[in-house]
């Protein structure tokens, strides 16, 4: 139980860090931190909890890694549903949390909410082929970088650092496309939250990541092999 506790935690806080930045300071009148900050801030969310979990759950916090190290051989099945249940329970707490501080504010409107989208919601709108196609490959990378960094031959300790900065990267190349995902809890948290047309579009940020997670575990299990 501890662990499924661990992925609560953890997921939370991405979601509470990483959307919550977006949210609360993104554009904040003559302080916004812009999408740099957001995307370094989503990445500071999972080095400091890969620190502070990984020994205790591996440090997930999102059901594409997790179907995705299964895919690699480095998770056990029956404990991908527990995990899953945990991280999108997580991040709907941490939601609606945010959602409670960022109503606080005078003629609060929720609009996106940070969540995930493609067309006329893009924020650059981009297609939903493109949408698609980037948040496959950077989910892609995302795992092949997980599966490498905590592989036993690879340098101990520095893992964490590892996944934070290629979130982060993946952060600043993919906003402008679909907000960034490579998440499906982290799309259904705030989604639940924003306008309409967030859950209406929710399906591709479940089918993309987890995708691009199968795809990008099975290339690190073919080139990590002996």
């Amino acid at each position: 139980m501890k662990k499924y506790v661990a992925e609560f935690i953890g997921t939370f806080w991405l979601v509470l860090g990483g959307c919550g930045s977006a949210v609360l300071a993104a554009a904040y009148p003559g302080l916004g931190i812009g999408f740099a900050g957001v995307a370094l801030a989503f990445g500071l969310t999972v080095l400091t909890m890969a620190y502070a979990i990984g020994h205790i759950s591996g440090c997930h916090l999102n059901p594409a890694v997790s179907v995705g190290l299964f895919a690699a051989g480095r998770f056990a099945g029956k404990e991908v549903p527990p995990y899953v249940v945990a991280q999108v329970l997580g991040g709907l707490a941490a939601a609606g949390v945010l959602y409670l501080i960022a109503s606080g504010q005078a003629d609060f409107v929720p609009g996106g909410f940070a969540a995930n989208g493609y067309g006329e919601h893009s924020p650059g709108n981009y297609s939903l082929a493109a949408a698609l196609t980037c948040e496959v490959v950077m989910t892609a990378i995302f795992l092949f970088v997980i599966a490498g960094s905590t592989d036993a031959k690879a340098p101990p300790g520095f893992a964490p650092i590892a996944i934070g900065l290629c979130l982060t990267l993946i952060h600043l190349i993919s906003i402008p496309v679909t907000n960034t995902s490579v998440n499906p809890a982290r799309s259904t948290a705030v989604a639940f939250f924003a306008e309409s047309w967030a859950l209406s579009q929710l399906w591709l940020f479940w089918v993309a990541p987890i995708a691009g997670g199968v795809l990008g575990a099975l290339l690190y299990r073919f080139t990590g092999k002996e």
